[in-house]
C-alpha cells in the first residue's frame, strides 16, 4: 500500500529504500506508478551516490522500462560502470519487495568547468507559463494521483486534443518528503509525459506504451517550470515515437524521447 497522507512522491525509509505515495500514481492503472517519479528517484540516486564528483554534471540518461512500477516499497541500487577524468558512467537500477527489477537508468556525466567555452544555445524559445492557461489532466478514475502532484499548463494542445502540444509542467510536491527538489528531478518527473501530451491517437481507442525514456541535457536546468514542446509519430506496424525539445523559463536546455508500443484496446 503507498504511503498514506503525504505531501511527496515518496518517502526515504533508508538511504536506498522509498515508499512511494498516492501522489505516483499513474492514470492508467491504480496499482502502478507514472514513469516520471521513478525516473527522477533513479536520477537522484546517481546525483546522490557515494563519492558523487562534485565537477560531474548529468548530460543523457537512458531509461529501460520493464514493467510498471508498482505502488510497493522500492530499493535504489547504484553502480559506477566506468569513471574517467572527464567522463562518468553510472547505472542505478530500482527493484519493489519480493519483485524483479523494474527500471534501469544509465547515466553519461561529464566534467563541466563553467566559463571555460563560449556558450552557444541555438533554438526556437516557446512562449512562457504565465502565457499558457492551466488545464486539467484528462478523466482520471481516482481522486489522488500524478495528475494532481503536477501543475500543467499548455501554451498549444491540450490533453483533450491530439497532436503536437507545448506544455509547462511544475511539481506540486517534492519528490522526497522533506528534502529539497533538485533541479534535475523537477526535469525528469516531468520528461515521460512527452507522449501524453501529444498523443496522435484516441487514447480510448489506442494504448501506448513507453519501455524507454532518454533524456539529454546540454546545460543545467533552472527555475520551477519544465516545458515539453512535443510530438508523437506513429507507424502503421504499432512502432511510435515521441520526442520533446525540453525548456525552462531561460531556453531551450535539452531534448527527450520515448520509444512507444502502440495497439488498439482489446
Amino acid at each position: 500500500m503507498p504511503a498514506a497522507d503525504v505531501e511527496a512522491f515518496y518517502e526515504r525509509e533508508a538511504q536506498d529504500r522509498f515508499l512511494p505515495t498516492e501522489c505516483t500514481r499513474g492514470p492508467w492503472d491504480a496499482g502502478s506508478q507514472h514513469a516520471g517519479p521513478p525516473a527522477a528517484l533513479l536520477g537522484l540516486a546517481v546525483e546522490q551516490r557515494p563519492g558523487a564528483r562534485p565537477d560531474m554534471r548529468v548530460a543523457r540518461l537512458s531509461y529501460e522500462i520493464m514493467r510498471p512500477v508498482p505502488l510497493t516499497p522500492l530499493t535504489v541500487a547504484t553502480r559506477v560502470l566506468r569513471a574517467g577524468r572527464s567522463t562518468e558512467l553510472v547505472e542505478a537500477a530500482l527493484t519493489p519487495d519480493g519483485g524483479a527489477e523494474v527500471m534501469r537508468v544509465t547515466a553519461l556525466l561529464m566534467k563541466a568547468a563553467p566559463h571555460s567555452v563560449p556558450e552557444v544555445s541555438p533554438g526556437p524559445q516557446v512562449p512562457g507559463p504565465a502565457a499558457a492557461p492551466h488545464q486539467a489532466f484528462f478523466p482520471v478514475p481516482w481522486d489522488r494521483g500524478y495528475h494532481t502532484a503536477m501543475e500543467v499548463r499548455f501554451a498549444a494542445g491540450s490533453f483533450l486534443e491530439t497532436g503536437p502540444a507545448t506544455a509547462w509542467m511544475r511539481m506540486r510536491v517534492p519528490l522526497v518528503a522533506d528534502e529539497g527538489i533538485t533541479p534535475l528531478s523537477r526535469v525528469l518527473t516531468a520528461a515521460d509525459s512527452g507522449n501524453g501530451v501529444s498523443a496522435e491517437l484516441d487514447f480510448h481507442r489506442y494504448l501506448f506504451v513507453n519501455a524507454d525514456l532518454t533524456v539529454g541535457l546540454h546545460r543545467h536546468p533552472e527555475g520551477e517550470w519544465v516545458c515539453l514542446d512535443a510530438r508523437t509519430m506513429v507507424d502503421g506496424s504499432g512502432i511510435g515515437l515521441a520526442e520533446s525539445a525540453l525548456h525552462d523559463e531561460k531556453g531551450p536546455l535539452g531534448r527527450s524521447t520515448q520509444s512507444l508500443y502502440v495497439a488498439e484496446r482489446g
